[in-house]
């Protein structure tokens, strides 16, 4: 049975960074990751032409944990195309075209009306259950928006945005989830949404982890998904049994999972999950939407299109274009709120569904990722339900034995994006590597230099 100091469930950011920084202290980390590729729920893919983001892409210098990443792996940042147009759903249903200054200035005064008192619910973003929070974290973001007084105009677009951003229907969202993110933007929803939908990586996501898993120490193993963890023994003898899908079984003195909340039931732990993590999971968090690539025929316009929370796509925007022997195209990213309602085999219906948003399109191919299918996942990004952030989040964040939780999931300042899981990763390591000074670990016992094994990936 291989011994080891530290098992890290999962090689996406947050497990990466972890395994790398228990590395650092000189720790025996071995990485597992179900897939056959690091990077989570970030992923770099080439499709429809070039290399596209099939998940997380977005990233911004005011969330401190992913922008202090980017520094130390000379990672910088390209701008999304600003908009030459702008289309959105007027009252009536109906197709409305203007100028991004146009649809700025018909959703500024909901957009602030919508997080008003943010500064009261949440007045330190890195401490995103306390304050007001606590009394509104009942109410959903549809609540909030049928207790404004916009008008028929002003609420379809403001409702729009919003369901852009959590990815799900408005009813199932909490509150919450607007207000803990422009908490962590200063209080300003511009910066906000600039934050979380403007700026990508050069070189995009995969370079970006295959750089940070560069520096880790262990061993990376691929394609070696867990399926049980079991913690036993006690005082100096306790540790924890790691069951991989092959039958191997690795003996651990410290576990981190990096499993989001509604993929949790992926492994088998004993003794069972703390009673947070269990109930959140049953009831699942509150994203279910999708992000979907479309190629069409023609160098189009720059432009951006909001859709309503009923539509299939609900945010559709230009991203690329494209020039090769089958003539020129345009490349566009879209959101929708519900998974299921997005088949990228149906072309008639996505061209059905553009049509709705933004009228003469030429749709040629789609592509996805069905991330809320994905059982490694079951979750684009974290949006929680009402109630969930206040009642469970200080919870998620506490080890439950042996076994220690990192994920942007249970991240403080900017929960459900990169950031969120590197902020995880290095609060778990530091724990992790606290609890452990002690007993000295496995590779100093034998001997070996932690540089000694320099990170690899192992299929």
């Amino acid at each position: 049975m291989q011994q080891v100091d530290v098992v890290v469930i999962g090689a996406g950011f947050a497990g990466l960074v972890a395994a790398r920084e228990l590395g650092a202290t000189g720790l025996d980390v071995l990485t597992l990751e179900a897939r056959d590729r690091i990077g989570g729920r970030t992923w770099t893919d080439h499709r429809l032409g070039r290399e596209l983001e099939m998940g997380a892409n977005w990233v911004h210098w005011v969330q401190p944990h992913v922008w202090a990443e980017m520094t130390r792996y000379g990672r910088g940042i390209e701008r999304s195309p600003r908009a030459e147009e702008a289309y959105w759903r007027g009252a009536d249903g109906s197709p409305r075209r203007g100028s991004l200054d146009a649809f700025m200035e018909l959703i500024d005064a909901g957009q602030q009306l919508v997080v008003d008192d943010v500064r009261e619910a949440i007045p330190r973003g890195v401490e995103p259950c306390e304050g007001r929070i606590r009394e509104l974290d009942h109410l959903s973001l549809q609540d909030r928006f049928d207790a404004l007084a916009l008008d028929a105009e002003a609420r379809t677009a403001n409702e729009s945005v919003w369901v852009g951003h959590v990815n799900a229907p408005l009813d199932r969202v909490g509150l919450s989830s607007a207000l803990r993110w422009v908490a962590a933007a200063g209080g300003h929803w511009q910066l906000m949404h600039e934050a979380s939908a403007t700026y990508r990586v050069t070189g995009g996501m995969r370079r970006f982890a295959e750089a940070i898993a560069a520096d880790v120490a262990g061993e990376i193993r691929l394609g070696c998904g867990v399926v049980s963890v079991t913690q036993t023994g006690t005082g100096d003898d306790a540790h924890a049994i790691v069951e991989t899908g092959t039958g191997e079984r690795i003996r651990a003195r410290r576990v981190v999972s990096t499993l989001p909340v509604n993929a949790i039931d992926a492994i088998r732990f004993d003794p069972p999950l703390p009673e947070a993590w269990q109930r959140q999971h049953a009831e699942t968090v509150a994203s279910q939407g999708c992000k979907i690539w479309l190629r069409a025929r023609g160098h189009l316009p720059r432009f951006f299109a909001y859709g309503s929370q009923h539509d299939p796509i609900s945010v559709l925007k230009a991203e690329f274009f494209l020039s090769d022997g089958t003539g020129d195209s345009t490349l566009l990213v879209g959101f929708g709120p519900d998974h299921r309602s997005v088949d990228p085999d149906d072309l008639g219906a996505l061209q059905r569904a553009v049509d709705e948003l933004r009228p003469g399109i030429e749709l040629i191919e789609a592509t996805t990722h069905d991330w809320m299918g994905d059982p490694l996942s079951r979750t684009t990004w974290m949006t929680h339900r009402p109630g969930q952030l206040t009642r469970d989040l200080c919870e998620l964040q506490q080890p439950a034995g042996l076994l220690h939780f990192a994920t942007t999931d249970n991240a403080a300042l900017w929960g459900g994006f990169i950031d969120g899981a590197i902020e995880s990763a290095l609060r778990e390591a530091r724990a992790v590597a606290a609890a452990l000074r002690g007993p000295e670990p496995a590779q100093r016992r034998a001997g070996l230099s932690p540089r000694a094994r320099p990170g690899r990936q192992r299929r």
